[in-house]
């Protein structure tokens, strides 16, 4: 069973940074992509930023910019390095990782809280 668990969430002001981080266990012999996805109350849940094993990226438009993923190979953790936060950054963070063309697994989310 493969397990994905967020972590790095929190409440901080417009305009700060916050370090998210994902984290892998389980039966993984590799993984060939990973990124993050991110729900707001009463919308639907949104690709932020991808990243596949050989270092493409592709992110959402509306966090270009400001927000940066990267991710260990060797550990099977990706990160998420968000600058310049603003309120409508506002929501659950999910990790995802996608182990083949139809093999996806979540993480729980964790709550990013853009506030003064």
């Amino acid at each position: 069973q493969v397990q994905l668990v967020e972590s790095g969430g929190g409440l901080v002001q417009p305009g700060g940074s916050l370090r998210l981080s994902c984290t892998t266990s389980g039966r993984i012999f590799s993984i060939y992509r990973m990124g993050w996805y991110r729900q707001a109350p009463g919308q639907q849940r949104e690709l932020v930023a991808r990243i596949t094993s050989g270092g493409s990226t592709n992110y959402a438009d509306s966090v270009k910019g400001r927000f940066t993923i990267s991710r260990d190979n060797a550990k099977n953790t990706a990160y998420l390095q968000m600058n310049s936060l603003k309120r409508e950054d506002t929501a659950v963070y999910y990790c995802r990782a996608d182990l083949g063309p139809i093999t996806e697994y979540w993480g729980q989310g964790t709550q990013v809280t853009v506030s003064s």
